[in-house]
């Protein structure tokens, strides 16, 4: 006899409570394997007091959330608090922060374009716009998606008076001062709560990854977010890798595009990007990034699991050694003289439209 299975009742099957509280709040949602923040369209947005947005993407985890707030000149949000963890980066126009800490203190810092900041965890804090007609835009990355899809009480996350004094930081981490931390090429740190300009920030060397690349990671308010910025000069690409998803890169400077594709796949997917875009490569899928300007183009990572604490083995393993091995070794990166040849072909007839002078010649045979 055939067993005859009962519907499940409504609401108790394949429940998302992230997807269900995203929906109720009423705002728009964007979806695309990259988003272009300055144009997105927002609406207003109660919880927050501005208008916002929320932005996924195709190559994200079920760690990260992303939404984009927008803030008219003389505007402010209302007063947040979360029991889980955010970076925020500004993608275009100036402000300021002003976050009270464990003890009673406000910190209040200014903001500009390509700014990256974290508030420490559950500490109160609201965002400003001083200046004119001008809007602020600022993306927030954060692990509220996963936590509330655990915890499934908006309470528990929203309206939590816990306080967490250790992930505050020293006092001048909330100016842009900050610490570096010395580890090896790719690894590097500089803890800190507040980055003033994520384009000017000194970079370090990471000869690893091709073509005389820089990067830094950033240590913010003792989260468990990672973020890394990273750089590729003037006519120079960096070679093809993979990891997890759920990182979420945003392009700070520069103009340039992004293969991405899945091992096997006989074409690849290809974004331009320029400053304000953003985008995330799926599951262990291939990527590389071109700079076809005139000028370093640079961007910005945020991920699940920071150097400091990894969160998970795989992470754990890509910051070890999976970000800069070869695949061949166990790593997750494709060395330049493994690469397909019609990607060194494919720039240099970018650069020939572009007019930039090609500089791969010591790092890939024609």
């Amino acid at each position: 006899m055939t067993d005859i299975i009962a519907p499940a009742p409504a609401g108790k099957y394949m429940v998302d409570t992230y997807e269900n509280w995203m929906r109720a709040e009423g705002i728009p949602i964007h979806e695309a394997f990259a988003l272009d923040l300055p144009a997105l369209d927002t609406r207003p947005w109660p919880r927050m007091g501005v208008n916002g947005a929320f932005c996924h993407l195709k190559g994200r985890c079920d760690y990260l959330s992303m939404w984009l707030l927008d803030i008219p000149g003389g505007g402010t949000t209302e007063p947040q608090r979360h029991l889980f963890e955010a970076v925020f980066h500004v993608v275009s126009g100036r402000g300021s922060v002003a976050i009270e800490t464990a003890d009673g203190t406000t910190h209040t810092f200014e903001f500009g374009p390509r700014s990256l900041f974290a508030v420490p965890m559950n500490a109160r804090y609201r965002l400003f716009n001083a200046a004119g007609a001008e809007h602020v835009r600022v993306a927030v990355v954060s692990d509220f998606r996963y936590l509330l899809n655990l915890f499934r009480n908006e309470d528990f996350l929203l309206a939590n008076p816990a306080r967490f004094p250790d992930s505050e930081g020293a006092a001048r981490h909330f100016t842009g001062d900050g610490d570096f931390r010395a580890l090896r090429p790719g690894r590097h740190a500089w803890e800190t709560n507040f980055v003033p300009d994520v384009a000017d920030f000194e970079l370090r060397e990471w000869a690893e990854r091709g073509a005389g690349a820089t990067s830094l990671r950033f240590l913010l308010a003792e989260s468990m977010l990672g973020v890394h910025a990273s750089e590729l000069p003037v006519g120079t690409y960096k070679k093809a890798h993979r990891h997890l998803p759920g990182y979420i890169i945003f392009a700070v400077t520069g103009t340039g595009y992004t293969l991405h594709w899945f091992e096997g796949d006989a074409e690849r997917e290809r974004i331009d990007w320029r400053p304000g875009m953003v985008y995330a490569p799926g599951l262990q899928m291939f990527h590389q990034h071109f700079n076809t300007g005139n000028a370093p183009a640079r961007y910005l990572a945020v991920q699940y699991g920071s150097i400091r604490y990894p969160m998970v083995r795989e992470k754990a393993f890509t910051y070890d050694k999976g970000a800069d091995t070869a695949i061949g070794d166990g790593g997750g990166q494709i060395e330049y003289a493994d690469q397909d040849p019609r990607i060194h072909a494919q720039f240099l007839a970018e650069l020939k439209r572009t007019g930039v002078q090609p500089k791969m010649e010591p790092f890939v045979k024609a």
